[in-house]
């Protein structure tokens, strides 16, 4: 090496960014501090335990064809509704082969003999007829010989005891539906039933325009409004003869309305009754209903 050359010079230059001791490995972070772990919910067994059943509830099972619930049953029989049945089940007034029974869902096997209050039952088939009602019959059993009763239309009919929807005097004419459900019974005879009826009114004198609109507006009857769905002239007709649609399936309340007009009413004509109508049934005759009829009728 020259002598006249200095002591070598350091290096004092810094590359880059790079500072002393970067290669070394950076220390781990430190992990945080967690709580303690929080216990998973149990998982729900698969054979978990059955609700305990209620009171008076018959343990479930499957029905058979020729099986029948209690409550149907006593229905059937004509004595009550299944509602009601129901309260006499609870209250212990109901024997099966001699034992009290208060389960509700108990299921009548064939052959079961079944007492409602001391009185051994035979339940009926249900029975659905519909009549085209004419004149001079009645459905009231109290008003003497002078009047004959609907019910020697119907008969051969049926050996089930049916009993009418509703009443209809002797002047009155059009459909008029006979069963021994007493389910429907009580459902169309209730005032806040849902079911239309239509009626043709014959009056003593043309129906004024300015009552008509009257009427289609509602009637106070009673101190109760009545409403009523629709009411119009009879097409061809002269004003004395006026359609009436509503949902009442006492003929009474009818002839008051008009009444209540100053007219006097000659003729009622009930034309269709929830839905049914005369077609192909001439007055004086009689139909068993068909099986999508009574489904109409139960699902109103």
């Amino acid at each position: 090496m020259n002598k006249k050359d200095g002591p070598s010079k350091r290096n004092t230059s810094r590359s880059g960014s790079a500072r002393p001791g970067s290669s070394k490995p950076k220390p781990a972070m430190a992990k945080r501090a967690q709580g303690p772990k929080k216990p998973k919910p149990a998982v729900a067994s698969v054979a978990a335990a059955k609700p305990e059943r209620k009171p008076n509830q018959a343990p479930k099972r499957a029905k058979s064809p020729d099986e029948m619930r209690l409550n149907k049953y006593i229905s059937n029989s004509g004595v009550c509704s299944r509602r009601d049945a129901d309260i006499y089940i609870q209250s212990g007034n109901v024997k099966v082969n001699g034992v009290p029974v208060t389960e509700m869902g108990f299921l009548v096997k064939p052959g079961d003999v079944v007492n409602f209050d001391g009185v051994e039952l035979t339940p009926e088939r249900k029975e659905y007829i519909l009549l085209n009602k004419p004149k001079n019959f009645t459905t009231a059993l109290d008003e003497g010989q002078e009047n004959r009763n609907v019910l020697e239309l119907l008969r051969g009919a049926t050996t089930a005891k049916i009993a009418a929807v509703g009443r209809m005097d002797k002047n009155t004419t059009g459909l008029l539906l006979f069963t021994n459900d007493t389910d429907m019974i009580r459902k169309f005879s209730l005032p806040n039933q849902k079911s239309s009826k239509i009626y043709q009114v014959s009056l003593d004198k043309n129906l004024k325009f300015e009552d008509l609109e009257s009427i289609s507006s509602g009637v106070a009857l009673d101190g109760h409004r009545l409403f009523v769905e629709e009411i119009s002239y009879i097409e061809k007709e002269p004003k004395t003869e006026i359609g009436l649609k509503l949902r009442t399936s006492n003929v009474k309340v009818v002839r008051s309305i008009f009444e209540n007009f100053d007219y006097n009413v000659l003729k009622i004509d009930r034309v269709s009754f929830a839905g049914l109508t005369k077609k192909n049934l001439p007055r004086g005759n009689w139909r068993f209903l068909t099986e999508q009829e009574i489904i109409n009728l139960k699902n109103m």
